[in-house]
């Protein structure tokens, strides 16, 4: 049977290319707002953080409902780092919309995404999107499209992707390049003429692959995914097992069933073959398992998600300012939220060390583990992250490490800063392309030659280079890189940095604190731009004498402290150096706080 009253799409795009405001547009367009409803932008976006940084983290599902058939949207991430994301979710739909920017062209994750859809027979609308760009370059763009499809083994029918031209923000689209729409139309009858109706027995025994996770507090996990065949009503009873059997097959219950109408989930009795639906009530469900009828067990096969590259070790907090600011410092808490976690992260590992107070936390890049961190702050832990370090691998005897494909777009005058940094990165350059007034060059680079230099790339590219990478392949070790030239202004004594000690310390480096914020012995408090620590005195005071000399109390002039954000931090630290982050705060410091017993540990060293 064909579900020809029902589509099942995903909107598959690099970072920034404009998903999230296409689905904007496609919703309002479909009228699954009132007229007078206020409507934020990107209302895809909901979590905090998505709202914040403009970027997708989270793959979500929406629908809308054109000419009486119901399309069923997962807007995707577009950040290499949350790709374990899109890789699962591509189960669940039949085709795809490919965004390409129209100035940009296809970005490395673009085709990262577009493989994986490739390789399931996905059918593909290539949108060309932001047409309205002064700088758009249409007719390249195509000819790049059409050679990415080709790089990729594309099918014939794939390669006769029909090809659409939209301004997301306008929510316009049309067929024609030089005729302007007046709204998405185009694109829906494109939708429901090129990608296929979902197929399946309706008749036959209840299937469903789980894709996808939601956590509730109140009724536990939700599963996620595409009824792949016969249909399901509430209070079913189901078997729910994996495809490679590693757990022991279990029965469980459908408590609540809901299916995704726009924005809200709304409770259903049934659901039948090509719906996504969201079941509760089911215990331990993980992604990647097949719900099925009880008496029938068929699991279905799922994608291998790809491994983490980068690790870094979570501790519990003990500097001197320990659990003055967090609700959850113990070990317990930090071990209970990470296991959570797990639950919604199938990108991630999280191994217990041999200390009960710290847990080996793996994933695919900083930005990935960042956010993790960034989340858990703003829940209330308090905890200690150590820098980030890469995850080798044995391949036929040689030990390997992760490579990632740059691709940077910088100014002409900047292309040769890029390239020297890229040579002590260890980045071998692949192509270099003129686009105008600017270029786009091609690394291949070792995942770690990559930590702390998105703020260097800024500065040599004077804040206008593009830069982003996503995971290629292990290759064999590449040799030592040197991880940060710079050194540490470290606390000499607990207390509160006054102005005359920030005087004296700022000429010793740049300062990341100001006159009034406590410090503690061994708090790192600012960069000394040679090579190794230095130890200075913030708090120190002025003494008074009963002596005046003219011009000794003119006002002392501070040079703005440099704030760091949770990423330049991670970036910045050192091996023997932690980011304690609170919910309040972030701030750096030494792995062994006494100024007096790193002295005497790194005498022993020598």
């Amino acid at each position: 049977m064909i579900r020809n009253d029902l589509r099942n799409i995903a909107i598959i795009a690099h970072v920034d290319h404009g998903k999230t405001t296409l689905v904007d547009g496609m919703l309002k367009q479909s009228g699954a707002f009132r007229q007078n409803q206020v409507v934020n932008e990107r209302v895809m976006d909901s979590n905090d953080i998505e709202r914040e940084r403009g970027i997708t983290i989270l793959a979500k599902n929406t629908s809308v409902v054109y000419k009486d058939v119901k399309i069923n949207i997962v807007d995707t991430p577009g950040h290499a780092d949350f790709g374990g994301e899109v890789e699962r979710i591509l189960k669940m739909v039949d085709g795809v919309i490919l965004l390409v920017d129209a100035a940009e062209g296809p970005m490395p994750q673009t085709r990262f995404v577009l493989q994986h859809a490739l390789e399931l027979g996905h059918r593909v609308i290539i949108v060309i999107n932001k047409i309205d760009r002064p700088d758009a370059r249409i007719d390249e763009v195509i000819d790049e499209c059409y050679e990415l499809l080709m790089d990729l083994n594309a099918s014939d029918e794939q390669l006769d992707s029909p090809i659409l031209f939209c301004s997301g923000r306008d929510g316009t689209a049309s067929a024609d390049e030089n005729v302007a729409g007046t709204d998405l139309t185009p694109l829906f009858d494109k939708i429901l003429e090129y990608i296929p109706a979902p197929e399946g027995d309706p008749d036959g025994p209840f299937q469903m692959l789980v894709s996808s996770i939601d956590y509730n507090e109140y009724v536990g996990r939700i599963a996620i995914g595409k009824l792949e065949r016969g249909s399901v009503k509430v209070n079913q009873e189901v078997m729910i097992g994996d495809y490679h059997h590693t757990k022991k097959e279990y029965r469980g219950k459908v408590v609540t069933l809901y299916q995704i109408n726009g924005l809200e989930r709304t409770p259903a009795e049934t659901a039948s073959v090509g719906d996504i639906v969201c079941i509760s009530g089911i215990e331990n469900i993980t992604i990647g398992d097949t719900i099925c009828d009880w008496q029938n067990f068929e699991p279905l096969p799922f994608v291998k998600i790809s491994e983490p590259t980068v690790e870094m070790t979570f501790s519990v907090n003990d500097s001197p300012f320990a659990g003055k600011e967090g609700k959850f410092v113990t070990s317990r808490h930090l071990r209970e939220r990470l296991f959570r976690e797990l639950l919604k992260d199938v990108s991630l590992r999280v191994t217990e060390t041999d200390s009960t107070d710290s847990f080996k936390v793996a994933g695919r890049g900083e930005m990935h583990l960042s956010i993790l961190i960034e989340n858990m702050r703003r829940e209330g832990y308090e905890m200690g992250v150590s820098t980030p370090r890469v995850l080798y691998k044995e391949v036929e005897g040689k030990l390997c490490e992760p490579i990632e494909e740059l691709v940077v777009d910088v100014p002409e005058a900047s292309v040769g800063a890029v390239m020297e940094k890229m040579g002590t990165r260890k980045g071998e350059m692949v192509s270099m392309t003129p686009m105008g007034s600017r270029m786009r060059v091609v690394f291949h680079v070792p995942a770690r030659g990559l930590f702390g230099y998105r703020n260097e790339f800024l500065t040599d590219t004077k804040g206008e280079g593009i830069m982003s990478s996503v995971f290629h392949g292990y290759e064999p070790y590449k040799g030592d890189i040197p991880r940060r030239s710079s050194g540490s202004l470290v606390a000499f004594e607990s207390g509160e940095a006054v102005t005359y000690g920030l005087y004296n310390a700022q000429e010793r480096g740049a300062l990341f604190i100001g006159a009034g914020v406590p410090v503690y012995e061994g708090m790192i408090v600012g960069v000394s731009p040679k090579p190794g620590d230095l130890v200075v005195n913030v708090c120190k005071k002025k003494h008074l004498t009963n002596t005046r000399a003219s011009g000794s109390d003119d006002a002392l002039r501070l040079i703005p402290p440099r704030i760091l954000s949770l990423e330049d931090s991670l970036e910045f630290i050192a091996d023997d150096e932690l980011v304690e982050v609170t919910p309040k705060n972030i701030r750096l410091r030494k792995k062994t706080l006494s100024n007096v017993q790193r002295a005497k540990d790194s005498a022993k060293m020598k």
